[in-house]
């Protein structure tokens, strides 16, 4: 509310019907006392003008009030594995200004009934779009708890792991679209590359144990040769007998272009264009089968 003149800062007025209580520090207020407080300040938010100060004040008090609701509802993501509390709380206070920007009292709920949805799908949206250890289309993301829980059922009646075709017919899907859904969560989550190479049971071993990163491939660089020798088979077979003899010293034999010139019984500036004709034949040839 706007202060009177004689009144310090922070203060609002005392005198009017409607004022609305000043409070300095909201979020220490007890959660009791905020969801009967909570509801004098829904009741005149619905009629302050929205922009005025007071109509800032309200909202912004109810916001700092209700964030015990953020609180609770973000501690049953504390052992997710992933994301930081205090992101967790942060996204959580999304959904609690949407439910207070959204909250009707014609309604006859209470907020913290109406509040709670909104906070927990928001966190549960930034875990969905965001902790995922590589990206996966939305479409698998929400697969992915539809498969948990449907093997976490069938488990419990069949007393074994279903089977894909046992999960494709109790979720009504294509086995080809569970095994995709099952392949798509290996995503949720990634393995250490510093995890002991010989599983789980090694960690404890003393230092020196070979990790993963230890023991995987790298890209061979004569890979590239390998490929590119490949490619130049068929094109070298359709140069003529004299353009092959002359790769074959130049590269073969490791001949210099004077010693090719002495061998052919040409010039050396010969030899030097016809290597370089020969070698512009083969690379177009190359480039053209890329």
């Amino acid at each position: 509310m706007t202060a009177h003149p004689a009144q310090t800062a922070g203060e609002v007025r005392a005198d009017a019907l409607d004022a609305l209580p000043w409070i300095e520090d909201a979020g220490q207020i007890a959660p009791r006392d905020a969801r009967r407080m909570s509801k004098l300040f829904f009741d005149r938010l619905q009629v302050l003008e929205e922009g005025t100060p007071e109509h800032q004040y309200a909202r912004n008090t109810l916001i700092e009030m209700n964030l015990s609701l953020v609180r609770f509802a973000a501690g049953r993501f504390r052992n997710r594995g992933s994301g930081d509390m205090e992101d967790i709380v942060q996204v959580g206070t999304i959904g609690l200004i949407k439910a207070i920007d959204r909250f009707d009292l014609s309604r006859e709920v209470e907020f913290t009934s109406f509040a709670v949805p909104y906070i927990v799908g928001e966190i549960k949206r930034f875990f969905r779009d965001t902790t995922w250890s590589v990206h996966v289309p939305r479409r698998l993301q929400e697969l992915r708890v539809d498969l948990a829980k449907a093997k976490e059922k069938l488990a419990g009646e069949l007393d074994r792991d279903p089977t894909v075709c046992e999960l494709a017919q109790a979720l009504g899907m294509d086995e080809a679209e569970v095994a995709e859904g099952i392949v798509a969560a290996n995503g949720y989550t990634a393995g250490s590359l510093d995890l002991p190479a010989d599983g789980p049971e090694s960690a404890g071993r003393a230092a020196g144990t070979r990790t993963y990163a230890d023991v995987m491939g790298e890209p061979d660089p004569g890979m590239e040769a390998v490929e590119n020798l490949t490619t130049l088979a068929p094109l070298l077979g359709d140069l003529d007998a004299r353009e092959r003899r002359i790769i074959d010293m130049r590269f073969g034999q490791e001949m210099t272009q004077a010693q090719i010139g002495e061998e052919l019984g040409i010039s050396q500036m010969h030899v030097s264009r016809l290597l370089s004709r020969i070698l512009r034949k083969l690379r177009s040839g190359m480039l053209a089968q890329d």
